[in-house]
């Protein structure tokens, strides 16, 4: 249930009320693809990071350990040990991602694993029963996501597929949640739009996808090969056709500069494994721009990472020790800094949802998009 609190042009400032939790909105959610941060995060840890959702992917569980083991030992949230919401992509990335690696047909997609080899058939169905057997808190629909630019007959065709394989999300989910030994009987669907970089098609694709009512929708398709300005274009041109009083969800982005950017545009709620890539590999994010912690100039640097930033790395370490961790393959270092992103894109979220209150995102908008994607 998601309920609109105020506006400040398309910005929203909201709650998304679940099973597992209320979550305050615009909403960064952080990726933990196999169950997991990459870095040495616990779902503990990121309690103390302001997490509120965790998102988990539904190909690489089904893959390994197996969605049938996470239903046996009670569901993904006791599995990992997290309480809050926890959102599953529905495997259609990996369409796109293992191209090498699948076929695509009507009744669904075959796929070879990334891990042994093995074949894997996924369809909207399969989807849905193994988001089922994670009992996460949103399942996301079986999709096609298509590479940008790509051909507009094809486009046409796949977002037609994407429609019919949706409204078997919505049977199969329906199904799902009426089982007697379904962990988590309101599991919710959100629906995805796409449609490439054609205006016309996305918002035709949209229409479709809200006359079904769910849960929640998402963008997808952005941020695989097209340019910033293209994907600000496209949430334009969609955001009138998303329904009002559910949330919106961009997949996949993305970089500070980009959150805001959508947020100005109508966004709720965004993923990107960028703040724990980018920190894996010395890149941290500040609020007067991004370091790289390897660099020569830092060796003797006393200061935290940010001295605006409160984070348990900030408070805790120097620029110098965390260098020196990089240097020597610590795994600490990784840990602290993947620890520093986290913080920063949750407390950049908690930043928008204040000026959103105050009424001043605008001003926040104009004063942090000079500054952020700055490398320092």
């Amino acid at each position: 249930m998601y309920q609109l609190i105020k506006k400040e042009g398309n910005a929203r400032r909201g709650q998304f009320a679940t099973v597992h939790g209320t979550v305050e909105t615009p909403a960064f959610m952080n990726v933990g693809t196999s169950a997991a941060i990459k870095g040495g995060i616990s779902s503990y840890d990121l309690v103390d990071l302001k997490c509120q959702v965790e998102l988990c992917n539904t190909y690489h569980l089904h893959v390994r350990p197996g969605d049938d083991l996470i239903h046996d030992m009670g569901g993904l949230h006791k599995f990992m040990g997290w309480q809050r919401p926890i959102l599953t992509d529905s495997g259609g990335f990996q369409v796109f991602s293992l191209s090498t690696l699948r076929k695509i047909q009507e009744e669904g997609v075959y796929f070879q694993s990334h891990v042994d080899g093995k074949r894997i058939f996924m369809g909207p169905e399969e989807s849905m029963r193994i988001q089922s057997n994670l009992a996460s808190t949103i399942a996301m629909a079986f999709d096609e996501c298509i590479e940008n630019p790509s051909p507009r007959e094809y486009v046409e065709k796949s977002c037609a597929r994407t429609t019919r394989w949706l409204v078997r999300c919505k049977e199969e989910m329906a199904r799902c949640n009426a089982r007697p030994d379904a962990i988590n009987p309101h599991q919710m669907l959100f629906g995805i739009n796409q449609g490439g970089t054609y205006d016309d098609i996305r918002i035709q694709h949209m229409k479709d996808i809200a006359r079904l009512d769910l849960d929640g929708y998402a963008i997808g398709g952005l941020a695989v090969g097209e340019t910033a300005e293209e994907m600000y274009r496209i949430i334009s041109a969609v955001e009138p056709f998303m329904p009002v009083d559910k949330p919106r969800y961009l997949m996949g982005v993305g970089t500070p500069i980009n959150i805001i950017e959508a947020v100005d545009r109508g966004v709720d709620l965004f993923d990107c494994v960028m703040p724990s890539r980018n920190a894996r590999h010395g890149h941290m994010f500040t609020w007067d721009g991004i370091i790289n912690i390897a660099n020569n100039k830092y060796a003797r640097d006393d200061t935290p990472v940010d001295p605006h930033c409160s984070c348990p790395t900030c408070r805790r370490h120097s620029r110098a020790y965390i260098r020196h961790l990089f240097k020597s393959n610590e795994m600490l270092g990784m840990r602290l800094a993947v620890m520093h992103n986290l913080w920063f894109y949750n407390t950049l979220m908690e930043k928008i949802r204040e000026a959103l209150d105050e009424g001043k995102f605008t001003e926040f908008r104009d004063h942090y998009l000079p500054i952020l994607g700055k490398r320092i």
